[in-house]
């Protein structure tokens, strides 16, 4: 790093930590040559996620789009901002730990699908609905007779 005094390229970290949201590390380090101190940033760099649409369009990854999604699936439903919000996070974050930076809409879907059937049933009902184009009322009978299956197979476990 370079010194912004003296343009030397030698410095030492006086003292690191973590900024308040967590997101960045905040290094003070102080300049060899001039002995002039500075404050530094440090953040993880994220590869952006291009999301392939059915259609073969590509469109940027928009958490706000998925997150606008899922507040109308849990509408009315036990399920809190702040657990829709960790549910993006991690479907985001899955992505981008695997350093996919294409992305295709069916793999979205499915991920959010499994995760937030584990938060509320019905909101998984109800995005699986517009997700998945249910086409008649007997592909939609046979998803949720599946999930009361499961349900029951949960319970006789406990």
């Amino acid at each position: 790093m370079k010194c912004p005094y003296c343009g030397e390229s030698d410095s030492k970290v006086v003292d690191s930590r973590p900024t308040d949201e967590g997101g960045s590390i905040r290094r003070r380090r102080e300049c060899h040559s001039c002995q002039r101190r500075f404050t530094t940033y440090e953040t993880v760099e994220s590869l952006p996620i291009i999301v392939i649409k059915k259609d073969g369009g590509r469109e940027a990854f928009d958490r706000n789009k998925l997150l606008k999604g899922l507040f109308k699936a849990c509408e009315k439903r036990p399920v809190s901002l702040k657990q829709l919000e960790t549910l993006v996070d991690e479907v985001e974050q899955y992505f981008q730990n695997r350093l996919m930076t294409e992305v295709e809409s069916r793999q979205i879907g499915e991920l959010v699908i499994e995760r937030l059937r584990k938060l509320d049933d019905i909101a998984y009902v109800r995005f699986a609905s517009v997700y998945r184009h249910f086409q008649d009322l007997s592909s939609f009978m046979a998803e949720l007779n599946k999930l009361m299956s499961d349900s029951e197979k949960k319970e006789q476990e406990k």
